[in-house]
């Protein structure tokens, strides 16, 4: 059986926090231990050629955590980007791209700064488009589109009987990427958490109770054979 790799994989990053409660950790630790996993998985997936990867760091609801928490989370956010400019050889050797994806306001400017930094620096490197959900929502994600469209409306640019979904689709985070393929969710969860959800329309979803600071290159590779089986149909026969 040849391998079918997928365009667009979508990450669901859970579990952090509790592999920590299990070892006796705080919670910064897990998530320390995500970031782990998360390089190492981002840097296999560049190897391999995926187009685009999707990885959900940190939701429009996880404001609500404890406030150390978050500031933990913020400093991890921090750290990978300085560390990204010093690797900027290696990651454009690689083609991977960076992208911010999620809501801008409350964030702390100085992330926004090195994300865009990382951004435009990046632009011209298209081999892997590595997008990192911050402070994202789905159902935000879209209303923010469908805002766009109703201005264009309100201004006479568009009718509304000629709206599409095409448009709604140029007006996500996403735009110009070819929709998620398959969205991995680790920590036993099976839900889709608000993360792509119009993008994920005809998406595969592979679930493991493995918590994702355990989650492998070899689990990645076995999500691929997994999908590689799956006969996908969009609706046909």
């Amino acid at each position: 059986m040849s391998l079918v790799l997928p365009e667009h994989i979508g990450f669901i990053m859970d579990g952090n926090g509790r592999w920590a409660t299990s070892r006796g950790l705080s919670r910064s630790e897990g998530h320390i231990a995500g970031a782990n996993t998360f390089r190492e998985i981002c840097e296999y997936g560049c190897d391999l050629g995926i187009k685009s990867m999707t990885f959900y760091a940190f939701s429009t609801e996880n404001w609500k955590r404890p406030p150390a928490e978050v500031a933990a989370l913020m400093n991890i956010f921090r750290d990978y980007l300085l560390e990204a400019q010093e690797r900027k050889a290696e990651n454009a050797r690689k083609g991977m791209h960076m992208h911010y994806m999620g809501e801008r306001d409350g964030m702390p400017q100085d992330i926004l700064d090195l994300f865009d930094t990382a951004e435009i620096e990046s632009a011209h490197q298209t081999r892997t488009t590595v997008n990192i959900a911050v402070n994202y929502g789905g159902r935000a994600e879209i209303l923010h589109s469908v805002k766009d469209i109703a201005k264009r409306v309100q201004q006479g640019e568009l009718k509304p009987e000629d709206i599409t979904e095409d448009m709604i689709s140029a007006g996500l985070y996403t735009a110009g990427q070819p929709e998620p393929d398959i969205i991995i969710r680790p920590s036993g969860e099976q839900r889709i958490s608000n993360f792509m959800i119009w993008q994920s329309a005809y998406s595969e979803f592979w679930y493991t109770d493995k918590l994702w600071p355990d989650f492998t290159t070899e689990d990645l590779d076995k999500v691929i054979e997994d999908y590689s089986k799956r006969n996908r149909r969009f609706g046909g026969v």
